[in-house]
């Protein structure tokens, strides 16, 4: 297979069928825009297997998604799309970034989902990005990105009534899309704890409830061991529902 693209945490190889691409979920762990490097063992197969359990999940729910099958612990096959150059964040409780911007206290309930757009460009350091110059970028057309907030609103909705199953918080997280053939607009890239912020509803210490790569962002430990609580759990969920 002809390798198309590496990222900081997959690969993309063409396939038999233009149409279809696979995609290799990788060990490598980065953070602050690739500053800090390392590896999380078992990263690549924790972080495609709770991608594609719950995309298949998200499927049923009437979201729109790129994948197709997981057909080994960290590949799976995804339909080729071309992605559009935004992370949508959706925040639900200040932490990260967002404190760090405004000085909101970490933990802080907001008072209504806040959804973000962040142009993807890691020589600019993937920077946040008013409305007015959304438009002035034209990345996006308007109707896309009124598209992109109604699905990331409603994944949002989705995801927090899911992980509050599995015990877990939904503080915040980072979606990517693409348009395929047809210029359809279909959720991509992956939802673990590489790109979502979750915090433990059975713990109360602000260190010991994070199960995401704030562990490894703030060498907190145990980071191996916090991705597989979020892949039992979301597999054991997930049995739940199916039975």
């Amino acid at each position: 297979m002809q390798k198309l693209y590496e990222g900081k945490a997959k690969i993309l190889y063409q396939t038999d069928d233009p149409e279809i691409l696979l995609t290799h979920f990788k060990d490598d762990a980065t953070a602050f825009n690739a500053q800090k490097k390392g590896q999380i063992e078992g990263k690549g197969s924790v972080n495609c297997t709770i991608t594609a359990a719950i995309y298949k999940w998200l499927e049923n729910k009437g979201i729109k998604t790129h994948f197709i099958d997981q057909i080994a612990s960290n590949q799976m096959t995804v339909k080729a799309v071309k992605i559009i150059p935004l992370e949508v964040v959706v925040r639900n409780i200040a932490a990260g970034s967002l404190c760090k911007q405004t000085g909101l206290e970490e933990g802080w309930e907001l008072p209504y989902p806040l959804v973000e757009f962040y142009l993807k460009n890691d020589a600019l350091g993937d920077p946040l990005l008013t409305q007015e110059r959304l438009e002035i970028l034209n990345v996006a057309t308007k109707e896309q990105i009124e598209e992109l907030i109604k699905t990331a609103k409603k994944v949002n909705q989705l995801l927090q009534e899911f992980l509050t199953a599995c015990q877990i918080t939904l503080v915040d997280f980072k979606l990517e899309f693409g348009l395929d053939k047809a210029q359809k607009i279909l959720l991509a890239d992956e939802i673990s704890p590489d790109t979502c912020r979750l915090w433990d509803q059975k713990e109360n210490d602000p260190e010991s409830r994070v199960l995401d790569k704030d562990r490894f962002r703030k060498d907190l430990g145990k980071v191996e061991s916090a991705y597989k609580e979020v892949q039992t759990r979301v597999l054991k969920q997930i049995a739940s529902l199916i039975s």
